[in-house]
């Protein structure tokens, strides 16, 4: 049985679309030198320009930052010289959600490890089928890493998306490991291994900073401009996670910083930290969202 109709599928594959030319059109735009807000903010314009609608900031995570960094308002960061630079962006086409990432090397040393991430994401692609397990589908990606001399990060994993939804609350392991897990005929998933050298840790941690944040629930809130802010969230992004820099123009500039304050202290928000390597090693990307078929899948992105 399908998880979703014709009209919903048809939503999928345009959000899709979307996603697959504004990744390769990014991969050609991104540069050492650049500003970073200017390539979220030239892929989230990309998006919106083809028809669609950001499901989440652009992520812009650069060297051992796998994953979360956006730039908030008036970033002042640029893409390194011979930095490896993870862009993964998502859009929606009335909530329908598609996900897709690239990793952009500037860095020859690394190249085949950026190799390696597109190579694991395409060997599970081909694997992929109504009822494969998660774990299976895991240990595919870990031997298909390490046969090329890199490691897995183990505690990040793929994952179902749905309408308004960018993860549906079930996991893809990117190493073999128990779960129960198994992919329906007609579900959505994001298929996204990460990968790094042989000699780091493997796994990620919460950096300091954070950039990315998401509605949870309506509180009770003082200041009339904190309740225009939450107003704007809830009519315009929904449940889905944003940049804090989408809001500026919200309330008058002079009382941006207390609104947006007031929804984090009051918990009308929750926020995602930046994930970084453990022991500091550059990471690399590959994403793509798929459909699933009886006997295998439709790539969507």
């Amino acid at each position: 049985m399908n998880c979703y109709d014709e009209e919903a599928l048809g939503k999928f594959r345009f959000s899709g679309r979307i996603l697959r030319e504004t990744r390769e059109e990014m991969k050609r735009f991104v540069k050492e030198g650049m500003s970073v807000i200017d390539v979220c903010e030239k892929a989230e314009e990309l998006i919106r320009k083809k028809g669609g609608k950001p499901a989440f900031p652009c992520n812009v995570s650069i060297n051992d930052v796998a994953a979360h960094y956006t730039s908030p308002p008036e970033d002042k960061s640029v893409i390194p010289e011979e930095s490896l630079v993870k862009v993964d962006i998502g859009a929606h086409v009335d909530g329908y959600v598609t996900d897709t990432a690239v990793t952009v090397c500037f860095n020859r040393e690394y190249e085949d490890m950026v190799s390696t991430a597109e190579k694991a994401v395409k060997k599970a692609i081909e694997c992929v089928h109504a009822d494969i397990s998660a774990s299976n589908l895991g240990g595919v990606i870990e031997k298909t890493i390490k046969s090329h001399g890199f490691k897995p990060i183990s505690n990040l994993c793929g994952h179902g998306v749905g309408r308004y939804l960018v993860h549906s609350g079930i996991s893809l392991p990117n190493v073999s490991q128990i779960s129960l897990t198994k992919l329906k005929m007609g579900g959505v998933y994001a298929i996204e291994p990460f990968v790094t050298v042989h000699d780091a840790a493997g796994r990620v941690e919460d950096g300091e900073s954070v950039t990315i944040y998401r509605f949870v629930k309506p509180r009770s809130l003082k200041s009339e401009y904190a309740k225009k802010m939450l107003a704007y969230i809830q009519e315009n992004i929904r449940t889905l996670p944003f940049a804090e820099r989408w809001l500026l123009g919200v309330t008058p500039k002079e009382h941006h910083e207390e609104a947006f304050k007031e929804l984090l202290t009051s918990k009308s928000l929750t926020y995602y930290p930046i994930f970084v390597e453990v022991s500091r090693k550059v990471v690399a990307q590959a994403e793509h969202t798929v459909l699933v078929t009886r006997d295998s899948c439709e790539v969507l992105t």
